[in-house]
């Protein structure tokens, strides 16, 4: 069974530019996009960005396109969501997702972490 593992959050001023980072181990058959989605506080989980495992090309939610990067580096089993211009309203958690349709079939889901967008 694939295991997806966040890290990158912590507490960051408005306009500050995190990276969280995703470690993706041991999937095989079934996954061909790895993405983040956001929980704010009190909302359902927004899908907000995902890249395609078979050609890197890329998808952004409306809310973060221009701000937010998101790149892979399959050699590590990493994926990253480069974060700039932060704004309050990103505070929230960020899970990594696995899965083959985004943003409804991603069935895959790490634990989430927490990005605090505060001064």
């Amino acid at each position: 069974q694939g295991q997806l593992v966040e890290s990158g959050g912590g507490l960051v001023q408005p306009g500050g530019s995190p990276r969280l980072s995703c470690e993706v181990s041991g999937f095989s058959l079934g996954v061909n996009g790895i993405g983040w989605f956001h929980q704010a506080p009190g909302k359902e989980p927004e899908g907000i960005s995902c890249i395609s495992t078979d050609d890197d090309s890329a998808v952004y939610a409306e809310s973060v396109k221009g701000r937010f990067t998101i790149s892979r580096d399959s050699a590590k089993n990493m994926v990253y969501l480069q974060m700039n211009s932060l704004k309050p309203t990103d505070t929230g958690v960020y899970f990594c997702v696995a899965g083959s349709a985004w943003p409804y079939g991603m069935d895959y889901w790490g634990k989430g972490t927490l990005v605090t967008v505060s001064s």
